[in-house]
């Protein structure tokens, strides 16, 4: 099978020798060491200083891997917000290209994640779906701290490594379901923490889930950090009912 199997063909090609130093980066690679891999190549590839990789969760991405501290800050920043390039592109099954987060269009679609990244020095994000045409399973995520875009041949590039790092995923087998236990268990965290939300104020899920994910913002922490406190009965919502 080739990347283009799930991803879908690409109007342009990879730049010179991408695919020939991805081949050597992932040879003999296990498929579970594939992503965090990719991650760290993308930016000797393109234009970029990190990358990231999620899984599509019901309403919050789970963070697979990262480049670094600050690629992994981006990725959560976008799970506690629910918003983001990331959280377009899963929607649209098709990549989403901020070039300039401080100032225009990319600034005004997603005006709270564009501050947060700025602040954090990043100014454009490419964000591409990992998957088929139609069915999408997660992003790969990728972070430039200069505004600009990607030329055709990048795109290209781009898709290539988003293409091996889905055919990574499908290939790992059942038995390496434990892998993915620890990207679960945070993500179940979150859930069981909604459900807790739900009942000490008597709410549905969806404004549960806005109201873990505001506090989480208020206080400038992750959606899973607050959710962990809500387990641990560290954080109750109902206290804040008059």
């Amino acid at each position: 099978m080739r990347p283009s199997d799930y991803f879908g063909s690409s109007p342009a090609g990879p730049g010179p020798g991408a695919a020939e130093l991805i081949a050597a980066e992932v040879r003999g690679v296990p498929p579970d060491e594939v992503p965090v891999r990719l991650c760290r190549l993308a930016p000797r590839l393109l234009p970029v200083s990190g990358a990231s990789a999620s899984l599509r969760g019901e309403s919050v991405p789970v963070r697979l891997c990262a480049s670094g501290e600050r690629a992994s800050r981006l990725a959560e920043i976008q799970a506690t917000l629910g918003d983001g390039p990331c959280v377009s592109a899963i929607a649209a099954r098709a990549p989403v290209l901020a070039s300039d987060l401080s100032s225009g269009a990319d600034a005004n679609r997603w005006p709270v994640f564009a501050q947060q990244a700025t602040a954090v020095g990043v100014q454009a994000v490419y964000a591409l779906p990992l998957g088929s045409d139609t069915v999408c399973v997660g992003t790969l995520d990728l972070y430039r701290d200069t505004p600009g875009g990607l030329t055709r041949g990048q795109l290209g590039t781009a898709r290539l490594v988003a293409g091996v790092l889905t055919l990574a995923l499908m290939a790992l087998p059942r038995e390496e379901d434990g892998w993915l236990s620890g990207l679960s268990g945070d993500h179940d965290e979150v859930y069981q923490a909604v459900g807790m939300i739900m009942a000490q104020l008597g709410i549905g899920a969806d404004e549960a889930l806005a109201r873990l994910r505001a506090d989480a913002f208020a206080r400038g922490r992750t959606a899973h950090a607050v959710a962990r406190d809500v387990l641990t009965h560290r954080r109750r919502f109902d206290s804040d009912v008059p």
